[in-house]
């Protein structure tokens, strides 16, 4: 179900998302947290894709903040609020509302978000592209327990890590990050099997790629070993070893879902490393509101 509203505001909103969930059906007890998704018309189509997505292991009411310009007649910016609210079907499960906003509401987004907030549920913002220089201070991260970004959506992704490393505050996450989770997880699997000492890694991947940065940090704040960074074709991560006394660990990617692990006195086997889809990653970051510390230690390394 859809309701679409022109030149509104936030009580008439929340009057909508009632009127839609009554005739629907559809319960507010099961909603879990309120998801903020912080975008431009371009990116918010497939942004609301993935949340919804998402929704299915985390009921949650989304709210998309789409900030846009528009002209109003003799060059004035128009202050506007439209909204279109989604319940049901439309929404994954869960409940969304798009909230476009023009004029002054771009520098005061948050006095729109606040009314409808869900009472006592945890609140994430997710920024797909162009995310604050200091997300906890910006007045929509302030609102949230979460804050996620995504250093793939910018120019310089190494020089936005060392941004965020300098204005990290508890709660913050980068998808960069989390598309880690399985090569991490990986790597912890081929030690346990190999008990051994590390003593020195690389990791390959294409140039100026986000996340291999962050595994080589990780390496060095974890291990305390020298780490290279070596550039491939990509795409994205394609290898990673580590040398040991009795050899050579590594992890083959090089396109495809598929790794090759080789650990020194066994034979080579073959696991499951597909590129995960921003669905995934979205869901896996709602898994957990609490500090990354392990995000943080990689962040900071070496700054």
């Amino acid at each position: 179900m859809k309701i679409d509203l022109t030149d509104t505001n936030s009580s008439k909103i929340n009057k909508a998302i009632l009127g839609a969930r009554r005739a629907v059906g559809t319960p507010a007890v099961g909603m879990v947290l309120t998801l903020v998704i912080v975008t431009d018309e371009e990116n918010a189509y497939d942004s609301v894709k993935a949340a919804n997505e998402a929704s299915k292991e985390h009921p949650s009411r989304t709210l998309v903040v789409i900030k846009r310009r528009a002209r109003a007649p003799r060059g004035r910016n128009e202050t506007r609020l439209d909204a279109e609210v989604r319940v049901g079907t439309d929404a994954g499960a869960g409940e969304t509302v798009l909230l476009r906003l023009q004029g002054e509401l771009l520098t005061r987004a948050e006095s729109v978000v606040l009314p409808l907030l869900l009472p006592d549920a945890p609140v994430v913002v997710w920024w797909p592209a162009d995310a604050p220089d200091v997300p906890s201070r910006d007045p929509l991260g302030a609102l949230a327990q979460r804050r996620i970004t995504d250093a793939y959506a910018v120019e310089d992704p190494i020089a936005a890590l060392a941004a965020r490393a300098a204005s990290y505050a508890p709660g913050d996450t980068d998808l960069a990050w989390t598309r880690l989770t399985p090569w991490r997880s990986l790597l912890a699997a081929a030690l346990d099997q190999a008990p051994t000492t590390v003593v020195s890694a690389a990791v390959e991947s294409e140039a100026e790629n986000p996340s291999a940065e962050l595994l080589a940090r990780w390496f060095g704040a974890r291990l305390n070993v020298p780490v290279d960074r070596v550039v491939t074709d990509g795409p994205v991560v394609t290898a990673v070893r580590m040398g040991t006394p009795a050899g050579e660990i590594r992890i083959d990617r090089p396109e495809g879902p598929v790794a090759r692990l080789a650990i020194p006195g066994q034979p080579n086997r073959v696991m499951a490393l597909k590129v995960r889809t921003t669905a995934e990653l979205i869901a896996e970051e709602l898994r957990r509101l609490d500090p990354d510390e392990a995000y943080a230690a990689a962040l900071r390394y070496g700054q």
